[in-house]
């Protein structure tokens, strides 16, 4: 093949490959590189839906968006590629989570919103519920856990009044007011 049929070929690949761009990309996976070619970004179409990866500058996954059947949710990792963050919007409700550098996937502050209203809980290093707080329809709720993750104090504000339990180790009611 001579120069000019070679540079007539190309000619010809060009115009198609720009009437398909204009026309519209269409493609299941795009990588976005920065000047080094190193991948910052990609979006792909999974089984279960899109996904958005954004990468640090040593190519570790920072941040993902990504949408399935049980809704929205973003996700943000730490330096070590643990997760620190989350924030969802499933049929449930929305819900915030908070992790700590152990980043074990429980939450230790898990703020949500679900059709009772909102709730608040903490969880300690070991991923043991500690405080829980709640504004459900019947008035807001205080919950108070030990070591073990075992309910031992509550009070609670009803149409009723206030009320105040502390629990033993057991579950037994130790003290009530009123």
């Amino acid at each position: 093949m001579t120069t000019e049929e070679r540079l007539a070929k190309m000619e010809r690949e060009l115009a198609d490959l720009r009437a398909e761009l204009a026309a519209g990309l269409t493609t299941r996976h795009v990588e976005i590189v920065d000047a080094a070619g190193k991948p910052r970004a990609m979006l792909s179409a999974l089984e279960d839906g899109p996904r958005l990866d954004l990468y640090d500058e040593a190519g570790k996954s920072r941040a993902a968006l990504n949408v399935d059947a049980d809704g929205p949710r973003l996700s943000l990792r730490d330096e070590n590629g643990k997760y620190r963050a989350g924030l969802s919007a499933t049929e449930d409700g929305p819900m915030l989570s908070l992790s700590d550098e152990n980043g074990n996937g429980k939450g230790r502050a898990v703020l949500g919103v679900d059709e009772d209203g909102p709730r608040l809980s903490l969880r300690d290093e070991n991923g043991k519920y500690r405080a829980a707080l709640a504004a459900l329809k019947d008035g807001p709720v205080l919950s108070l856990f030990d070591e073990n993750g075992k309910p031992r104090s509550g009070l609670s504000m009803t149409a009723d009044g206030p009320t105040l339990a502390l629990v033993d180790a057991a579950g037994k009611v130790i003290w009530s007011a009123p």
